[in-house]
């Protein structure tokens, strides 16, 4: 029987186990769904018995041939039926959960969409998938430092691996601190980052790797500027570059931060001629509106994070509609449940989240403009926050702030895209205020260059002096602290993490946002 040898090859992997056991098997096939239940006593010497075998009619591979994947309803039949004969074998044949085994038929493999299939079974998770050929050494070390950093602080606290101690120790020697006599592979396979096999899982990859698409080419995010309304529209005011782009969680995180705080408008939220502004979406709205992307986007569905800042709005598009049956009323009321788990929790300890799972409401709460759309046909979720038309309508100096890492295209686009006049050098001194808040001490204002603002942004999330240097390519050296880093803090673009103590051995930088 088809369904025996699936099942039985999965046992050959797994089973190791010297006495009689209970296993469950469930093959999804095109027309229905067979279950096993085997009594296995030596399965390497071919001693098992075929306790139960049933099958019940659902066929699901109807849509493949018409485009290629499974249709919605099909899969939710499907899923109903693996699920309830899963809680039977758990119940009425108390076989271990660990014991039971869910396979796709080869027909049904041929579909795109079967791992979606498989992962709302849950017995397929996407995040702790291995890649191949992907080594350790293709993981960027000071990336997994930090992570282990903000994981095991108090470990690493109480056995003194701190400042300077942390920032010029070996990965190696950190790992070692946490965990005597583990190296780099052995914590990383103990915080199941590295399979058994030695594959590292498609989290690792997105959390640490030096060049995440080698391996994952479409975990990637497009952020485009447009002149005007539409999607369709061949004029933009600023475009991300994909090699700029290109590189772990952390490093894209960081980079379309940068992006919304150079091309939306800073808006004064006092009456108050020297006070700061903000940015007319709430910069905390939108870490957490990135943060939900990056982490809960669909690994299952090839397409990338899609970024658009429209003159009425902005809209963040993220791949795949939403998982296990959410409706939008239910994400809306605070219902969460991550499609990523693996990579979810560990995600915490680099990007800007709590992990309670409420990044929603809490953006919610800082801008009551949120929209939401589950598009089931394009098979993606939208998050649309309106703009205000009278705030944006005249394109101003902002516009035109430049990157380091992002280089501009379109640059003969006509005077209406880029006004670029005499008040524009009016504004020269105080533009960069616009992107950046300063002190509301205008007598520390500076006029930022390219450098310093390359920096302002780097800070989106705190950084050390040490990164902040290497960042820019100097000598980690006191003089280059005050020139690149406590001149950004007495102007108010960058604030101390611990401001009571700025000589301490934990100290970091972040840009100074008045909230």
């Amino acid at each position: 029987m088809k369904e025996k040898f699936y099942f039985v090859a999965a046992l050959l992997i797994f089973s190791y186990s010297s006495y009689s056991q209970l296993y469950g098997g469930i093959e999804i096939g095109s027309k229905g769904v067979k279950m096993t239940v085997l009594e296995v006593e030596n399965l390497k010497k071919n001693n098992y018995d075929v306790k139960e075998f049933w099958t019940e009619n659902v066929g699901i591979a109807t849509g493949i041939s018409i485009d290629g994947t499974l249709f919605k309803e099909d899969i939710e039949r499907a899923v109903a039926v693996v699920l309830l004969n899963y809680n039977k074998m758990l119940t009425e044949y108390k076989i271990e959960d660990k014991n039971i085994f869910i396979v796709a038929s080869s027909g049904v493999g041929l579909a795109t969409n079967t791992a979606e299939m498989m992962a709302d079974c849950g017995n397929f998770m996407p995040d702790e998938a291995a890649v191949n050929n992907a080594t350790v050494d293709d993981l960027d070390e000071n990336t997994i430092k930090t992570f282990l950093n903000n994981k095991f602080e108090t470990v690493l606290q109480k056995k003194g691996m701190t400042g300077d101690k942390f920032k010029q120790a070996s990965l190696d020697d950190v790992c070692g601190t946490i965990a005597q006599g583990h190296d780099k592979v052995k914590l990383l396979g103990n915080l199941h980052f590295i399979l058994p096999n030695g594959k590292l899982t498609v989290a690792a990859i997105l959390l640490f790797a030096k060049y995440t698409q080698r391996w994952l080419p479409v975990m990637t995010a497009k952020c485009i500027s447009f002149v005007g309304n539409f999607i369709g529209g061949t004029q933009f005011r600023d475009k991300v570059n994909d090699t700029d782009m290109e590189g772990n969680l952390l490093h894209q995180f960081e980079t379309i931060m940068s992006f919304f705080t150079r091309n939306l408008k800073t808006v004064q939220v006092k009456k108050e001629f020297n006070s700061q502004g903000q940015l007319e979406i709430p910069y905390t709205c939108l870490v957490e509106l990135v943060v939900n992307a990056l982490v809960h986007r669909s690994l299952n569905w090839k397409a990338p994070i899609r970024i658009f800042i429209f003159d009425d709005r902005v809209e963040i598009h993220s791949p795949g509609t939403l998982p296990n049956g959410l409706s939008v009323d239910d994400i809306v009321a605070g219902t969460s449940m991550p499609r990523n788990n693996f990579l979810f929790a560990n995600a915490i300890y680099l990007l800007p989240y709590t992990g309670a799972g409420s990044g929603i409401q809490r953006a919610m709460s800082e801008d009551n403009r949120l929209s939401f759309s589950n598009n089931e046909a394009l098979h993606e979720f939208v998050i649309t926050i309106a703009r205000d038309v009278n705030t944006n309508s005249d394109t101003n100096s902002d516009t035109l702030s430049s990157d380091l890492d992002t280089k501009r295209q379109n640059l003969d686009t006509d005077s209406d895209t880029f006004d670029v006049n005499s008040d524009t050098r009016e504004q020269d001194v105080e533009a960069d205020s616009d992107t950046f808040d300063a002190d509301s001490d205008t007598k520390n204002r500076i006029k930022l260059n390219k450098k310093q603002k390359d920096i302002i942004n780097f800070c989106n999330i705190p950084r050390s002096s040490k990164e902040i240097l290497e960042r820019v390519g100097v000598s980690y050296h006191s003089k280059n602290i005050e020139k690149y880093i406590n001149i950004l803090v007495k102007a108010g673009y960058l604030e101390m993490t611990n401001p009571e103590n700025p000589n301490a051995s934990n100290q970091k930088y972040r840009r100074k946002i008045k909230k």
